[in-house]
């Protein structure tokens, strides 16, 4: 069965970056311009420098650069290492390391999702797509 889906590989990965990514970019807006019901601009300035100011920022900048697919594996790099120490930082204090428990499985499915698109790169439907396309071909007489 899973051969006659391996010629979807490709655009399963780009939906599913495009979602998530966008997913991931709500949250960066969220936290810093209080957009999509978030509490960042309503409540004050955000500061940048902040631990709360610094995810917005990755989650805004990645979350933008893996929905449109442009340096998409070092995006999801940087994303996937924030989810992963977000997990680490703020979840496990709760009071364990399983995601039942410390309610961060949100996060965990972030990072590896991130993870994948490090490995498997951006999938169909990616400027990183349209730029390769154009680097293969040859300069024009």
């Amino acid at each position: 069965m899973t051969r006659g889906l391996s010629g979807l590989q490709a655009k399963v990965v780009g939906i599913g970056r495009i979602a998530i990514g966008f997913m991931f970019w709500v949250h960066g807006a969220q936290k810093l311009f209080g957009w999509f019901g978030g509490f960042g601009a309503d409540g004050g300035t955000v500061e940048l420098l902040s631990r709360f100011g610094a995810a917005g920022v990755i989650e805004f900048t990645c979350g933008l650069l893996i929905m449109v697919g442009l340096f998409t594996t070092q995006a999801a790099f940087i994303a996937s290492g924030e989810m992963a120490v977000a997990y680490f930082w703020m979840h496990v204090p709760r009071g364990s390391l399983f995601h039942w428990v410390n309610r961060g499985e949100m996060v965990a499915l972030y990072s590896f999702f991130f993870l994948l698109l490090v490995v498997l790169g951006a999938g169909a439907f990616s400027l990183d797509g349209i730029r390769g396309r154009r680097a293969a071909e040859p300069p024009p007489d």
